[in-house]
């Protein structure tokens, strides 16, 4: 099979994504660990071991098929083999669509993660990846019992929200910021991403759209300008050193699953939230 392969090697992960669907050879390339035949040696005997790919083998019987896989980098070199990976899963129909749900996956083989699945998004025009806040449902899976059946279920259950993804962000779509509530949004990504830490750069940056296409005044845009230009990075900017010194710098992009995860989530929440402000008002 012949990909349009977008492969990425950051501080903190394997990165591979593709508009068509990922085979074992790619997969096996830059997330090995999803192979593991075993588990990490850390585990003890009631760890339930199976391999992340007989679970993603079971959702192509199902239709579902992986678009991206990241690996994380751990420090210690002997867990390369088990660590923790993602992987984003759809339905190969909906390629061709402006946008698409998806089955989100998280794991590891040396005990940092259980099974964990999520609702997800992904924009075609700009391969934005989003994942569902709080209020969509969450399946974690840990590593005992039949976990391969456990799953399948857990896809489903994760699946039976779509409806209500898409209902989302269709609201979000007929929602309309003004300028200074697109900056109240901004700078609340800001805090999502940099916490207590001064911001490098400012909200106008977070909302300075990267294509035509999402320079509309909608909390659906606002949504993805503030989320591609947070998890992608890249962004100049201006920081104080450990002397007080301003020095110049460029954001970085996120290439970490929790952080990444965490973001996704905290950043589709806030937008709920908003909508539902403005719903009220």
């Amino acid at each position: 099979m012949t990909h349009q392969l977008a492969t990425r090697f950051g501080r903190n992960s394997f990165q591979i994504g593709s508009r068509e669907p990922l085979d074992n050879d790619a997969l096996r390339a830059i997330v090995p660990s999803i192979f593991a035949g075993e588990a990490h040696d850390s585990r003890s005997s009631r760890y339930v071991h199976v391999p992340t790919i007989q679970l993603i083998e079971g959702l192509r019987r199902e239709g579902w098929q992986p678009f991206f896989a990241a690996q994380a980098k751990p420090r210690d070199d002997g867990r390369i083999g088990h660590a923790k990976h993602m992987l984003r899963l759809r339905r190969r129909d909906d390629i061709g669509q402006g946008e698409a749900a998806e089955v989100v996956i998280v794991n590891s083989h040396d005990g940092t993660s259980a099974y964990q699945m999520f609702a997800g998004m992904i924009r075609f025009v700009c391969t934005n990846s989003m994942i569902a806040g709080d209020r969509f449902e969450e399946v974690r899976v840990h590593h005992k019992g039949d976990i391969q059946h456990q799953i399948i279920e857990g896809a489903y259950t994760v699946a039976k929200d779509f409806p209500r993804l898409i209902d989302a962000s269709a609201q979000m779509k007929g929602t309309s910021l003004t300028t200074g509530e697109r900056r109240v949004f901004a700078e609340a990504a800001l805090v999502a991403r940099y916490g207590e830490d001064e911001s490098p750069v400012t909200p106008e940056q977070i909302m300075r759209p990267r294509r035509s296409d999402d320079s509309g005044a909608s909390l659906w845009q606002a949504l993805n300008v503030a989320h591609e230009n947070i998890i992608r990075g890249g962004i100049d900017g201006r920081k104080a050193d450990a002397n007080g010194r301003i020095r110049r710098s460029r954001t970085r992009a996120i290439n970490g699953i929790d952080q990444n995860v965490g973001i996704n989530r905290a950043l589709w929440t806030l937008a709920e939230g908003m909508r539902r402000l403005k719903e009220a008002a």
